[in-house]
């Protein structure tokens, strides 16, 4: 995504994440946030800082959100967004650099208390957390939160982890079919008391926390719980709360009265309203953002080509934008259950004949794209190997003689036909002409179809049946850490049994047994140093199998309009904190 994870920018990244473990950290940070201004300001410093409240944030994007539902949204700015109005038990840090990779306490009092067997977390809440209804969160409303997940019948599209975690062969079915009369039947989770909350687990997992971290484990209250219509009006435990939603239009948040700043060290709660556009064109976005009548751009993947050479030419305008590493992969998924991309030798044809200076160039260059991937585990994982490159790519040059041998070798001497699958937003469907036209060039017929981005990974390409349906061999995505281990980044795109009906990830249903071992290995391994020489011997398999095509490491030229206050990257989404965000004019 541009979905997905949380993602980290590259920077001492292997030190964080040893630090990061779980919710303790060491890492220094100082009393005072460094200050800068100029272009790529934000990526280790604040810029414009102040704590004056009021005005409005006004924001952008040229797609609707995938879903308000903190249990549905799988978008990386989605779960940015969730930072303003759902709290979670520990959240990341609003801080610079690597402290914002930190887990700290937000609705619980202090980080989990975790058994010596490495089984059982057990987390103790804040007092004075409200809906804001007014009513009190208690641990039941986060188990029935979580339980919600579960019903993916009703609610598809977000992570699964938990599911997979604490699920332990029970088959729980989420609340809406729970035979328990107080819809609390999940047996792996236990609220001994109000304030008390305990997770129960079949084997040790380290990662733990960060499954908490996410939206879906923020509370829900049952009596508010609307199904599968509950994104139109989430309830809020954050700052601002929805005030209204009119889906591919707009939303609008405004403060909420019940939330105590005095629980909350994370968030800054600094404008009184927020507007998000929905569904403007990329273009006009940019328009808006340089002639500062919108504030950001909350897609955050880099501005057009027009607005590009603007930034790039004038260092006044450029004084305003930043261009972090995002910590995502672009990249090709390859059906292995699409013919003749059952055949592996037909996938190699691909890799070989993709021209990936041309797709580097479609996303923008080496300062607005990114570097040229080689393979499936971005520089900002720990595992990461520059020198893995199987297929010869980081000169980006297509190897044409490479593509027809393959081509022969899979008995397709003379060329397929396929289909792209693409979103209809920003720079992805030249991304997808780029590898049409490469292609071509091996006698590889590829017909493009672009699709809604709010239904793209949920069930266009998220749903296998639907690509078998429509013949996608080829489907374009991004993807970025759901948490920063290998396992947060990897795990969910190549787990041969973690493929879903809807909402699924695995969108080459790669199901390879020496991997999906090799990912139990992964799991199982205290040491990170360890783990993640394991997740480099999985990169090395996973692109032997040819299923996956990276082509840039993704970067992002965002301009972020100048009256913004408290502007920074955030390194666990690779994208601006929104909720630190506030505006000079008071406007």
């Amino acid at each position: 995504m541009a979905r997905g994870r949380k993602v980290l920018v590259a920077t001492s990244v292997i030190g964080a994440l040893a630090l990061t473990a779980g919710c303790g950290g060491t890492s220094k940070t100082p009393t005072t946030p460094p200050k800068a201004s100029g272009y790529n300001a934000a990526l280790n410093a604040v810029v414009n800082p102040s704590t004056a409240k009021g005005g409005t944030l006004r924001m952008a994007n040229p797609s609707d959100i995938d879903s308000f539902d903190p249990a549905r949204t799988y978008y990386a700015w989605g779960w940015n967004m969730n930072r303003f109005y759902t709290r979670n038990l520990v959240s990341y840090d609003s801080k610079v650099g690597e402290a914002g990779l930190k887990l700290v306490p937000d609705i619980a009092k202090e980080a989990g208390k975790v058994s010596a067997d490495g089984l059982t977390y057990t987390y103790t809440l804040k007092d004075n957390i409200k809906f804001n209804d007014g009513s009190v969160v208690t641990s039941k409303d986060i188990k029935y939160g979580i339980e919600r997940i579960f019903a993916q019948d009703v609610l598809s599209g977000g992570p699964t982890y938990l599911i997979d975690f604490l699920d332990q062969g029970q088959r729980y079915p989420g609340p809406y079919k729970d035979s328990d009369p107080a819809k609390m039947g999940l047996k792996s989770v236990e609220t001994p008391d109000d304030k008390t909350i305990v997770f129960k687990l079949k084997e040790p997992f380290g990662d733990f926390p960060y499954l908490l971290a996410m939206p879906g484990a923020g509370p829900v209250k049952q009596s508010a719980d609307t199904g599968e219509k509950y994104a139109n009006k989430p309830m809020s435990t954050g700052p601002y709360m929805m005030d209204s939603y009119e889906p591919g239009k707009s939303a609008v948040f405004v403060r909420n009265p019940n939330w105590d700043p005095a629980t909350d060290p994370i968030r800054k709660a600094l404008p009184d309203r927020i507007e998000l556009a929905l569904g403007v064109e990329s273009n006009e976005i940019d328009n808006r953002l340089l002639a500062g009548t919108v504030d950001i751009d909350t897609a955050q993947v880099g501005v057009q080509q027009a607005a590009q050479t603007k930034i790039q030419l004038d260092p006044a305008v450029k004084a305003n934008a930043d261009n972090p590493v995002t910590g995502f992969i672009r990249y090709f998924s390859i059906s292995t259950q699409v013919a003749p991309f059952n055949d592996i030798h037909c996938r190699k044809a691909v890799q070989y004949a993709a021209d990936k200076v041309a797709l580097q160039t479609a996303r923008g260059g080496p300062e607005a794209g990114g570097d040229i991937a080689t393979n499936m585990l971005p520089p900002n994982i720990a595992g990461h190997d520059p020198k893995l490159d199987p297929f010869n790519t980081k000169s980006g040059k297509p190897q044409i003689d490479k593509a027809k041998e393959e081509l022969k070798l899979c008995g397709k001497p003379d060329g397929f036909k396929t289909v792209i699958a693409v979103r209809n937003r920003g720079k992805e469907p030249a991304c997808a002409e780029a590898l049409q036209q490469a292609l071509k060039a091996v006698g590889i017929d590829a017909s493009i179809e672009q699709s809604d981005p709010a239904l793209y990974f949920r069930s266009t390409i998220g749903s296998p049946d639907n690509v078998h349906k429509k013949g996608y061999g080829i489907m374009t995505a991004g993807w970025g850490a759901d948490w920063q281990t290998g396992y947060g980044y990897l795990q969910i795109l190549i787990d041969g049994r973690s493929i879903l009906p809807s909402g699924n990830n695995n969108y080459a249903e790669l199901n390879d047994s020496e991997i999906n071992s090799l990912i139990d290995k992964a799991r199982a391994e205290a040491d990170p140093t360890k783990a993640a020489a394991i997740w480099n011997d999985i990169n090395k398999k996973v692109m032997d199998t040819a299923t996956m095509l990276p082509f840039v490491y993704d970067k992002a030229l965002n301009y972020r309009n100048p009256r913004l206050t408290n502007v920074y990257i955030h390194s666990a989404f690779g994208m601006l904190d929104f909720q630190a965000l506030g505006v000079s004019d008071g406007k």
